[in-house]
């Protein structure tokens, strides 16, 4: 590992927290923000990390799939207690493509990919028995097959350009660094607490 390499550290991170058993290491909050200036945050799930960037999967008429298509840019947050560790990560969106998301689907367990199938994440539902009928009227049609990935459920990355490492300290003394991409090349510095 390079010494000044975000992605490298945060995968060391990232594994650290694995090993360790921690529940959901991969829980992290994504804020994004749409044309109308108007911050929003959710915990959401990282699938990968890797020098392109950050990539989660989302029904991507959800509102953040929205605000992302409408500002392609979101900031996530990762903070693990057990060490006293947060990773904070600035960055332009893109897409993933269709081939990337019809991989990562298959590997979902099949009442995963049902209930994706069915649900317009995040609209207003009239009743739970609603949502349930859905899933259950899909799954008789189904009759045992695995549903197709629908076209509106795909991957996103966040390509960073900027990552903070925070280690908590006794009184405040928290030790931050920096990295800022420039030209395809990361530069460090120390911040205060």
């Amino acid at each position: 590992m390079k010494a000044d390499d975000p992605i490298a550290r945060f995968t060391r991170w990232f594994r650290e927290e694995v090993a360790a058993g921690t529940n959901h290491p991969e829980a992290m909050a994504l804020a994004t923000c749409g044309s109308d200036a108007m911050p929003s945050v959710r915990y959401i799930l990282l699938k990968q990390a890797d020098a392109r960037g950050f990539s989660f999967y989302t029904d991507i008429r959800s509102p953040k799939g929205r605000q992302m298509a409408q500002n392609p840019r979101a900031a996530m947050v990762f903070y693990w207690p057990r060490k006293g560790r947060q990773v904070r990560i600035d960055g332009s969106v893109e897409r993933m493509t269709a081939d990337e998301a019809d991989e990562y689907w298959v590997t979902r367990p099949i009442a995963s990919r049902i209930s994706g199938s069915v649900s317009h994440q995040s609209d207003r539902l009239k009743s739970r028995q609603e949502l349930v009928a859905r899933v259950a009227k899909l799954r008789r049609e189904l009759r045992g097959k695995a549903p197709v990935r629908p076209n509106y459920w795909l991957g996103l990355r966040v390509v960073p350009n900027r990552i903070e490492f925070w280690v908590q300290a006794p009184f405040r003394l928290h030790h931050r660094e920096l990295f800022v991409r420039r030209g395809g090349q990361w530069r460090k510095t120390l911040l205060q607490p």
